[in-house]
């Protein structure tokens, strides 16, 4: 483009790599990666440098770096952290056309700073360049930074055992529900915790968001000789504090006092309460215990309320030690591992000290190699309940059932101290199971045993693995989220093989709806996605669904409409919709369904992806690899063209046509994009469940990019977090100063938007809009430059059309 092309012309590139060296005899791909690599002969003989051991060697285009930059924390980083240091240097300004795919930012390099202190970005610069052409090292030192800074840290090779490493996911389990004056209850998933709000809580005409969330590890300060928590600590958000009522947490305990009258003197379940996390903790007397569940009026109301129920004693009384001996007590064990087994993975053992066991646990302290890993997100296995009469040293070991696979360790049981116990917090054994030999990878049982260490009791449980993972290098385990969309060829797994893709026609829209323009719109600074048109033309309406969005100051509601084989957006206001049969001249609003699916992908050609969670996705989603293959013009493809790891599943083929689809694209960067061609392909196999769900995926991930530290007004906006619930979503992306750098700013954006999404269900439509609308309510609305969003709104409202017009129902019914 023009940028590129004046830069290009500022700067005479011929001298700036004259001191090359001669072209080696001894390699013979030396020719190609000198040419891809003008420092190839400088880290050939870095190799022989200790303190500089590997470097990347993929081509990129030199001129969009020109600074050195240290602006991230650390170089150890979780799996799917895209280094945004380079997106926010608005790099999109010069290459516009480009997905900003995370693959297609550069391969990963493992240099060790040399400047602990930190640069902002900068522009380029006539005296950039200057520089950078009379320095050959400094050029060299920005050319390999650019490539370093602009990568995601994914842990390839981690990955490539264990795919689900370090997802960017909320450790803590939490729910949001909006009521009105009538009340209602919240319950907190998968749990027995609950709000209940009663009738004239709130006004009439207003409302009350209740948050739940369960933090697993209790306070500190609630588990000494007198008191035990027997509940994670519980935390309570309320958005509105104009009330007429208390509202009640109702929760289920894992414990029950002893009917002996010793026990029920000494002892009582109680409720511990602060407004601070961190504590002090005061205990409530207006509660209501019934057997096993506690019912708590919470008062003194607050926009953020921690509670935690625990057994508390007077005074420890002999024969009694603690307070464990008034109680009938459960401990909950669960078993942890990743999505998919390998031939060498990590079983977890975890203790909680209350009942509430998630379905996903986060893990910091996986080591492989001697190394620690990233934090991963473990799945739940497997789960069991049994009575500690008091806290007491425990034995446990796991032992497969399953002649392929052993236990690696030393010591094959594992020890829980007393004292861990009474301390009420998560306790958690790490066990590696591996397979023996080469033999084929499959699920597999194992005995889990618990022994208390006391006395000769033992309990013990069976627990079954996953299956093992499907055989691509790379893949990021992602949450299934909104699994309840509807996919057009979502199939059972024993159907898939009779899946069959309908075939796409290309032929002209048939349409019912038409407008005819009242005015004359004429924009002197294009917008895209709208049309411009002269009063009396006919636009052909793909629909009666009307768009919200902002249009050159002011949020409008739009039709999507078609003229002159250009398919946008024209203000309701501005047009009279009137039928086919009264429609004159409609040759103007002609289009065809080959034409409509090309216009409706195009933002995909600026949407920002991440190329292993697309590949995932699609791989596990499209059930015939022939079907992709021939609309994504591979047709002459057959199984021969696949090698022995990509025949046994069809997921495998699917992912092996991606692929290759992939690697054609990027190596003809200029023509070709992949994730536009990939929606191309994918509508016109009718996968518009699957489209869908990629249109959300990218489209959360470039908001939470293009807002950085704006997140949080448009959280406010949203979802009106308070600042201590903001701070909640910075935390765990901190750096050592305690603060989120700007660079890495996209993360917690990135976890509001994905938890608020969650809350829509299969409502992907409603998930853009509202989005768009709290975008362009913004003080500086980011949609005004990027418009991609108002794209995504014009493809999805155009699916049933495309639908309707594109595939036979004939050929679908038989």
């Amino acid at each position: 483009d023009v940028s590129e092309s004046k830069l290009d012309l500022d700067i005479d590139w011929s001298g700036v790599f004259k001191h090359a060296q001669a072209v080696s005899k001894t390699n013979p791909f030396w020719n190609e990666l000198s040419g891809s690599n003008p420092f190839i002969h400088d880290i050939a003989a870095s190799n022989r440098n200790k303190n500089n051991k590997c470097l990347s060697t993929l081509k990129e285009k030199p001129y969009l770096f020109s600074k050195v930059s240290d602006n991230r924390d650390s170089l150890d980083s979780s799996g799917d952290e895209l280094d945004i240091d380079c997106l926010l240097r608005k790099t999109s300004a010069r290459r516009p056309g480009l997905s900003k795919s995370v693959s297609d930012f550069l391969d990963i390099v493992d240099i060790r700073r040399v400047t602990p202190h930190k640069t902002a970005p900068q522009k380029t610069t006539t005296s950039d360049i200057t520089w950078l052409q009379n320095d050959r090292e400094a050029y060299k030192m920005a050319w390999l930074s650019h490539r370093q800074l602009t990568r995601s840290c994914l842990d390839l090779e981690a990955m490539s055992h264990s795919p689900g490493w370090a997802q960017t996911q909320a450790t803590d389990i939490h729910v949001v529900c909006k009521l009105n004056h009538e009340g209602g209850s919240v319950q907190l998933p998968d749990s027995d915790i609950n709000i209940h709000v009663p009738v004239g809580h709130v006004l009439p005409g207003e409302f009350q968001e209740v948050g739940l969330k369960a933090i697993l590890n209790p306070p500190s300060s609630c588990n000494n000789e007198l008191s035990s928590t027997i509940s994670p600590l519980i935390e309570v958000t309320l958005s509105n504090l104009n009330t007429s009522e208390a509202i009640f947490l109702e929760v289920k305990v894992a414990a029950k006092v002893k009917n002996d009258p010793l026990s029920q003197v000494m002892s009582d379940i109680v409720c511990f309460f602060s407004l601070k996390k961190e504590g002090p903790f005061k205990k409530l007397e207006n509660c209501y215990i019934y057997q096993d569940t506690i019912q708590v009026k919470l008062t003194d109301l607050s926009h953020v309320m921690y509670a935690v129920i625990a057994i508390q004693a007077n005074k420890i009384q002999p024969p009694a030690t603690n307070v464990w001996d008034y109680v009938h007590r459960t401990v909950s064990v669960g078993i942890y591992g990743p999505k998919y087994i390998h031939p060498s993975f990590t079983a977890v053992f975890t203790v909680f000290g209350h009942n509430y066991i998630p379905e996903k646990l986060t893990i910091c302290d996986i080591k492989k190699g001697g190394k620690n890993m990233p934090p991963v997100v473990f799945q739940l296995w497997g789960k069991h309940t049994f009575m500690l009469e008091k806290p007491q040293d425990l034995n446990i070991s796991l032992v497969s059932c399953d002649p392929d696979f052993e236990v690696k360790t030393e010591n094959p049981s594992k020890n829980i101290k007393e004292e861990e116990l009474k301390t009420g917090e998560m306790v958690r054994q790490q066990f590696l199971f591996s397979l023996l030999g080469c033999r084929e990878m499959h699920f597999f049982v194992f005995l889990v045993q618990i022994k208390v260490l006391q006395s000769s009791r033992v309990t013990q449980f069976h627990v079954t693995t996953p299956d093992p993972a499907p055989k691509l290098s790379g893949i990021i385990n992602r949450p299934k989220r909104l699994q309840s969309r509807k996919e057009i060829k979502s199939a059972p797994w024993l159907l898939i093989p009779t899946v069959r893709y309908p075939r796409f026609q290309d032929k002209t829209l048939s349409v019912n709806t038409y407008g005819v323009a009242l005015k004359t719109v004429l924009r002197q600074n294009k917008i895209d996605y709208l049309l411009e048109y002269f009063k009396g033309d006919t636009i052909a309406l793909l629909g009666e669904d009307k768009v919200k969005a902002i249009g050159q100051t002011k949020m409008k509601e739009w039709y999507v409409g078609v003229l002159r084989r250009k398919i946008g957006l024209v203000h309701c206001k501005n047009i009279k919709v009137i039928s086919k049969e009264q429609a004159m001249d409609t040759a103007d609003s002609e289009l065809t369904t080959r034409n409509l699916v090309e216009q409706i992908a195009l933002p995909f050609k600026k949407l920002t992806y991440i190329y292993s969670v697309v590949l995932s996705t699609v791989s596990e989603s499209v059930y015939d690899w022939r079907a992709l293959a021939e609309v994504l013009g591979y047709s002459h493809m057959s199984l021969d063209d696949f090698n022995e790891a990509h025949v046994n599943k069809e997921s495998e083929r699917v992912a092996h046509v991606v692929k290759r689809m992939k690697q054609d694209c990027h190596a003809n960067k200029k023509k070709r994009l992949f994730l536009y061609e990939l929606i191309v392909a994918l509508l016109k196999i009718d996968c518009q469940g699957l489209v869908a769900r990629l249109t959300q995926d990218t489209v959360i991930l470039t908001s939470a990019v293009k807002l950085g530290k704006n997140w949080r007004e448009l959280a406010e906006k949203l979802a009106r977090l308070t600042k201590q619930q903001i701070e909640a979503y910075e935390m765990p992306h901190q750096g050592k100063n305690g603060a989120v750098s700007l660079e890495m700013m996209w993360k917690p954006a990135y976890d509001f938007l994905y938890t608020w999404a969650a809350h829509y269900g299969d409502g992907y439509r409603d998930v853009l809009q509202d989005l768009q609308s709290a975008l362009d309510k913004m003080k500086n609305p980011v949609t005004k430059q990027w418009r991609e969003l108002t794209g995504t709104l014009i493809l999805v409202n155009c699916m049933e059309v495309l639908r309707g017009n594109a595939f036979s129902k004939m050929e679908e019914e038989g």
